[in-house]
């Protein structure tokens, strides 16, 4: 049972740490400057996305439409400002989770579609200890493409096939059942329906070492 597990791969917003309300406030603050409104509806579609596709989604919306790369720069340093400001909130059981994980040795990391600059920002700010990390600008394609998940079990040398996936988001999920992974969803904004080679739990209070090696190892 031990050997069924090679690593653990984890999402970073909205299972780790409840940044979504952050993201929400800093679309809003955007779309204000772009002269248009913004719901939950319009946040809930760009969950688990990519910048580049929120940049793309806002700029749609847009009455008073600017460069992207202005838009991007908007969401960033909104993020940035938040985070330093002490407002960013690890999720129930992530910490003792991760921890429990590091300390046994057991290879993990962190696949995010968020911007590194932002990334290693959450991470300083809350001490959450990811030494292998894989990022929205790493790779070409983002959730639900495979490809952050594939990348993610490559760094530490891991088949895919013998991971498991953490994920709060539809997309993130699809990304890692599609990459080969198994998936726990905790499901933070949108709910995530129970499939094969995934499970489906209300919180990471309910997921230590010993269930992810259990769940590994079921046919």
């Amino acid at each position: 049972m031990t050997d069924a597990l090679q690593a653990a791969l984890f999402d970073m917003d909205g299972l780790l740490v409840d940044t979504e309300p952050l993201w929400l406030e800093t679309e809003t603050e955007v779309m204000e400057r772009l002269g248009a409104p913004w719901t939950t509806d319009d946040q809930e579609a760009l969950l688990g996305g990519s910048l580049e596709k929120t940049v793309a989604y806002l700029l749609g919306k847009a009455a008073r439409p600017v460069p992207p790369e202005t838009v991007a720069g908007w969401m960033i340093g909104g993020m940035l400002d938040r985070v330093r400001a002490g407002r960013v909130i690890v999720r129930p059981g992530a910490r003792e989770l991760v921890t429990e994980v590091a300390a046994s040795g057991l290879p993990y990391a962190l696949v995010t579609s968020s911007q590194r600059i932002f990334a290693e920002a959450v991470l300083e700010a809350t001490g959450l200890p990811f030494e292998v990390t894989v990022c929205g600008d790493d790779v070409s394609e983002t959730k639900p493409a495979p490809e952050p998940y594939l990348m993610g079990a490559k760094l530490v040398d891991a088949d895919p096939e013998r991971c498991v996936a953490l994920e709060d988001s539809p997309n993130g999920a699809a990304a890692a059942t599609a990459a080969g992974c198994r998936v726990i969803a905790v499901p933070s904004l949108i709910p995530i329906p129970p499939a094969p080679g995934r499970r489906v739990v209300s919180s990471l209070e309910e997921v230590d070492l010993a269930s992810l090696r259990e769940f590994a190892a079921a046919t």
